[in-house]
């Protein structure tokens, strides 16, 4: 039996998919089994060992050995059973191509435009308010979450939708659960994401707010991406290596530059904008980015972005390799038992996976992979390494995140993310306030906090909170260990904070093009003349579901840009839980679908990670419905704040004159809590109950679009096969000589 097989469509044309049935050979075999066993090694080290003897360097070596045996071998066996890729098939991309939203793009150029979009603030700041506990707790759950649970429901979305022709998460509902499940999961889809949408926004306003260096830097990403977009498609489809050098030699000019525009006085007057100013701005990008063709500026933006992103992370994991750097945090701390730490209120368990809120697994990206991603997948066997290989890499953004906050001294990092009502905002309440924490090391004194912000080019890091000006220091830490020394270390902490920055605005935009997609997905269920909202590429539609999506999100960013205390800051909170709650509607779909295709049997692969991302997103549902903790309990802080406003008094942290907006943030905190649980636990009820009848009644069926032959080729991994690579000639030969059209410039519309 032949081990490569060359899939044809047309007598005419060179194989549009080769598979590859090599078996592994034994020293590939012997390869796998040492990279098992010194990530088994550095395992036992990172959860047994004790003492301040503990090295980041093993947390850097299970995290990269679990994901190659993972991607290897767990992804492979999902491949094999589920999701069976077939490459003469073609994909949404290819038939319905139309240069809009539709177009098969190059595997490593849709990787970036993924990874990109996937990767907000949740892997950068949540996993360093997650070290309050400890390092262990939440490094185990990035790492063995990601493998079971988040990368499984990226691509098994993926694959889902690519197979309904690009269809949203929402529609996709509709389609498996009935009109009850479905209109609950379009709803819960579309509030959630108007509040993550908003949240990341606020992030991305305030760590831009007065800095003229990020601004310039971010703003300059907007033209360098729209040259790629049109050297790609016009001046040379394909060079995909050539447009990426290039773009690389312009992102670094545009960063260096950015420092010195902000030194200049044209530059500092002409960049340092008003957060409110900043805020406007995001949404008219927002818009733009959503309307345009997708080869324009998005594809090519989040590309770029990628380079800046997985580069630092990976010069991050070098730096730590080099340096090693000693973990200064406990393994678990008391604040995972008691549940009363500083950073954010809540014991370990649930809280510790709300707080990690990406990482480990992300509604979020079950939107990216029914959104833009599965209309620009070239070929089906490109979804694991896409889907599940980019998971696997936001991971590891996760696990670098952790790393940074654990290896910095602990009063520092607990004075930066103690509130300034505990801190009192300077050094010296800082230093007695840590003191009093019984944490390791020598006491804090005032000059561990006033040193540290000097070192970094501030004027004071006390109660810095959010985790991102943390991640800061700690990358800053690294980075100046051995490139440049302490001299350059506010250079380092300046590149953090635009870097954060430039990571978390690639999934604004990108967000707002698939919520545009889930509007107008809902929008054509009406009939009659709302049918023309079924195609997500009618401009029209387009143009007003965008608006609709940016009015959303833009109008909850500016009330919390205009308003600190409240706004969007009061909902913060909600934003972990929501987001896995979101997954959690994902997981649920993704389950009905492969249970209704007859596969009930590998029916626990995302039934697993849907029962358990249920009951800890349940729990601290409840939590904060129902706990008379005041630093839990929404509805228990409603109800001391209206009671306050009767007495005349303050009420937590708000002041006589706030007590107002403090009621009015907790009764819709506490609201949407609800909201959000019910309409979850509808879809999950409305879900399980068509699975059930699925498998009581033995019928086999499914939504998937007619199958039609693929005219196109394209490798299957980010490293193109022997076999891959000589396919790939006879199609550049063709293309060349005009017989063919490359994949993805087909048409200019």
């Amino acid at each position: 039996m032949a081990t490569i097989e060359y899939l044809r469509t047309d007598p005419d044309l060179p194989p549009v998919g080769v598979v590859d049935r090599t078996p592994i050979t034994p020293v590939k075999k012997a390869v796998f089994a040492a990279i098992a066993v010194v990530g088994a090694i550095a395992w036992a080290v990172v959860a047994f060992v004790r003492g301040e003897s503990v090295n980041a360097v093993w947390i850097v070596i299970a995290a990269v050995c679990t994901y190659i045996i993972a991607y290897r071998f767990y992804a492979r066996f999902i491949e094999w059973k589920i999701t069976k890729p077939r490459d003469d098939v073609a994909t949404p991309a290819e038939i319905y191509d139309n240069g809009k939203d539709f177009m098969p793009m190059d595997r490593r150029v849709l990787y970036g435009h993924h990874f990109a979009a996937i990767a907000g603030a949740g892997p950068l700041v949540g996993p360093v308010l997650a070290a309050q506990m400890g390092y262990l707790p939440g490094t185990i759950w990035i790492i063995v979450g990601v493998v079971f649970a988040g990368a499984v429901q990226d691509y098994l979305v993926l694959w889902a939708s690519t197979r309904r022709r690009g269809r949203s998460l929402g529609q996709m509902a509709r389609d498996e659960l009935g009109a009850v499940g479905g209109v609950a999961a379009i709803v819960a889809i579309l509030v959630i994401m108007t509040i993550l949408l908003a949240v990341l926004a606020l992030v991305v306003v305030n760590a831009l707010g007065e800095s003229p260096w990020g601004v310039f830097s971010i703003a300059m990403t907007v033209p360098i991406a729209l040259f790629m977009g049109v050297y790609l498609r016009y001046l040379r489809p394909g060079a995909v290596g050539e447009v990426s050098a290039i773009g690389i030699v312009l992102l670094l000019a545009a960063i260096i530059g950015g420092g010195w525009v902000s030194e200049t006085e044209w530059g500092a007057d002409w960049f340092t904008l008003s957060r409110t100013t900043i805020a406007w701005c995001l949404i008219a990008y927002g818009f733009l980015a959503s309307v345009l063709p997708v080869w324009l500026l998005l594809a090519p933006r989040d590309y770029l972005s990628t380079f800046m992103k997985v580069g630092t992370i990976v010069l991050l994991a070098v730096g730590i390799l080099i340096t090693m750097p000693v973990l200064k945090a406990p393994a678990v701390s008391e604040f995972a038992h008691t549940g009363n730490g500083p950073a954010f209120a809540g014991s370990l368990f649930p809280f510790l996976f709300i707080t990690i809120a990406c990482g480990a697994l992300s509604g979020f990206h079950a939107l990216v992979s029914s959104g833009t991603t599965p209309k620009l997948l070239a070929k089906e066997s490109n979804a694991r390494m896409i889907g599940y290989g980019g998971m696997l890499m936001e991971s590891f953004v996760a696990v670098m995140a952790i790393i940074t906050a654990s290896i910095i001294d602990q009063h520092l990092y607990f004075g930066m993310n103690a509130s300034a009502g505990l801190t009192g905002g300077t050094a010296e309440g800082a230093a007695k306030f840590t003191n009093s924490l019984g944490l390791s090391g020598d006491p804090a004194t005032p000059a561990l906090f006033t040193d540290a912000a000097a070192e970094v080019g501030e004027n004071s890091i006390v109660s810095r909170t959010g985790g991102a000006p943390t991640l800061a220091v700690g990358i800053a830490e690294v980075f100046s260990s051995f490139l440049g020394g302490s001299s350059m270390k506010a250079f380092w902490y300046h590149f953090a904070i635009m870097f954060e920055a430039l990571f978390i605005l690639t999934t604004i935009d990108a967000g707002t093009r698939v919520a545009r997609f889930l509007v107008s997905d809902a929008l054509g269920n009406f009939g009659g003349g709302f049918t023309k909202f079924r195609d997500p590429s009618w401009r029209v539609g387009a143009w007003l579901c965008s608006l609709l999506v940016v009015a959303g999100w833009g109008s909850v960013l500016l009330m919390g840009v205009g308003d600190p205390f409240g706004g969007i800051n009061a909902l913060y909170p909600l934003f972990g839980i929501a987001n896995q709650l979101l997954a959690a509607i994902a997981l649920t779909v993704v389950l009905t679908i492969i249970v209704k295709r007859g596969q009930w049997k590998w029916a626990w692969i995302p039934g697993i990670p849907l029962a358990w991302d249920l009951i800890v997103t349940m729990t601290a549902s409840w939590q904060k419905i129902f706990s008379d903790d005041p630093k839990l309990g929404y509805w228990t802080q409603h109800s001391l704040c209206q009671a306050a406003k009767e007495a005349g008094k303050g009420c937590l942290t708000a002041k006589p004159d706030q007590v107002d907006i403090a009621i009015r943030n907790t009764f819709i905190q506490g609201t949407l809590s609800i909201v959000f649980a019910v309409l979850v636990l509808i879809v999950t009820a409305v879900g399980l109950w068509v699975c059930a009848h699925a498998i009581r009644t033995g019928t086999v069926s499914s939504s998937e679009t007619e199958e039609q032959p693929s005219k196109i080729f394209s490798p299957s991994g980010f490293v193109a096969t022997a076999a891959e690579k000589d396919v790939q000639k006879q199609w550049d030969a063709l293309i060349a000589e005009g017989k063919v059209r490359a994949p993805g410039s087909a048409h200019v519309s």
